[in-house]
């Protein structure tokens, strides 16, 4: 069929979101970054209950800037940085480890909110100085980060949180992002809230992200917040073009920012509705026994509805249905990613086959949650499973 029923996701962008950009464009002579770019960051900030914000031009470069500062910020000095990361996240999460000359190492997942794997992790903490976790926050599920930092005391806490907007850390009582050194957040097309494109990075270490702050920027000095500091180091440079470090333009537009402030009011309801829909999604994948079901999490804030069959069958059958039903679906994000091509000679580190990342990644598919799906779409998913079951 041509279109779908239930399609996997649908613009957030309401016509109240375009006239308010329509107006700012009428009205304003400047696109580039200024100060709807810093309201957006503040509000964000405020929000999620962090410290500092910055607006970037997409989750993968929000990743890409972190661990890039990270690495400048607390190993400058040393010549092998390992990154914890999952077996199974997106791919922009471990190529900025790689490209930035680091080390990963991979875990194996669980298959209750798909992050690591326990047992994994304490096998590679006592074979590997882990220097920085990377947690993925996956499908608006949160780790167990309490859990994580108790098996690796001494690591950087990073967390990605790109499609996870609002998931809560029951241990710290806060949303996820907001006590981590770093925490990376995506407003793509289809998550929670949408700028079109763009991302953001929220810290609560001032100089962290002040040297993100420039490294935004090609690296100069000007943006930092006590640029007169490096303008007396380097008397001899102009301080209008003054480098202080490596850097790029992951800068992002007013455009982006008004629309991120305009989604924003919204956000908080939108994801009630997500989470509504996943306790409805809970009970009815408890009524069978043929999927690995997700915890049923209090803390969490649905991107999607995974079914990770038992078997291959049951995946084939539950694909032709939903294609059937006109039900749009995907892999669980990458599946297990050290079977994709350009990954080839990486592993999961201290654990051997079976590994439950290869569960999911060949029985595993989800289908769309957000603010749009209803109770004719969960009466549809209901019908389906109970035909399955």
């Amino acid at each position: 069929m041509t279109g779908y029923r239930w399609p996997l996701m649908k613009d957030t962008l309401t016509w109240r979101d375009r006239w308010s950009l329509a107006k700012f464009v009428m009205t304003t002579n400047r696109f580039t970054q200024g100060k709807k770019v810093e309201e957006f960051e503040n509000a964000w900030s405020n929000w999620l209950g962090a410290k500092h914000s910055l607006f970037v031009t997409s989750g993968s470069t929000a990743n890409f800037l972190l661990l890039d500062a990270v690495r400048e910020y607390y190993f400058k000095n040393k010549k092998e940085i390992k990154v914890l990361l999952p077996a199974c996240t997106w791919v922009t999460n471990i190529n900025p480890v790689m490209q930035l000359g680091m080390i990963p190492v991979f875990c194996d997942i669980n298959l209750e909110n798909y992050s690591f794997d326990v047992e994994n992790m304490m096998s590679i903490a006592k074979k590997h100085e882990i220097d920085i976790v990377f947690t993925t926050h996956l499908l608006g599920l949160p780790a167990n980060k309490a859990q994580i930092r108790n098996i690796f005391p001494d690591a950087i806490m990073l967390d990605d949180v790109c499609e996870s907007h609002g998931t809560f850390d029951e241990w710290e009582e806060t949303r996820i992002g907001a006590n981590s050194e770093g925490a990376t957040f995506s407003f793509y097309f289809g998550h929670h809230m949408s700028t079109v494109e763009g991302g953001m990075i929220s810290t609560n270490n001032i100089e962290l992200y002040d040297l993100m702050k420039m490294k935004r920027s090609h690296g100069m000095s000007r943006v930092s917040m006590d640029p007169q500091s490096y303008n007396s180091l380097y008397p001899d440079i102009d301080p209008q073009f003054l480098f202080v470090t490596s850097g790029y333009n992951f800068r992002n537009t007013e455009l982006g920012a008004v629309l991120g402030l305009s989604q924003l009011k919204k956000l908080d309801e939108f994801i009630r509705v997500r989470r509504k829909n996943y306790y409805r999604y809970q009970e009815i994948m408890e009524k069978t026994n043929l999927f690995h079901v997700p915890l049923n999490d209090d803390c969490n804030s649905s991107f999607c509805f995974p079914l990770v069959a038992k078997n291959k069958a049951i995946k084939e059958i539950l694909i032709d249905t939903l294609s059937y039903e006109g039900v749009e679906y995907r892999p669980v994000v990458g599946g297990n990613l050290l079977r994709q091509p350009y990954m080839k000679g990486y592993k999961i580190a201290c654990k051997k086959a079976p590994y439950n990342v290869d569960i999911v990644h060949e029985n595993g598919i989800y289908i769309g949650n957000n603010q749009f799906v209803g109770d004719k779409e969960m009466n549809l998913l209901e019908k389906i499973i109970g035909e399955l079951s």
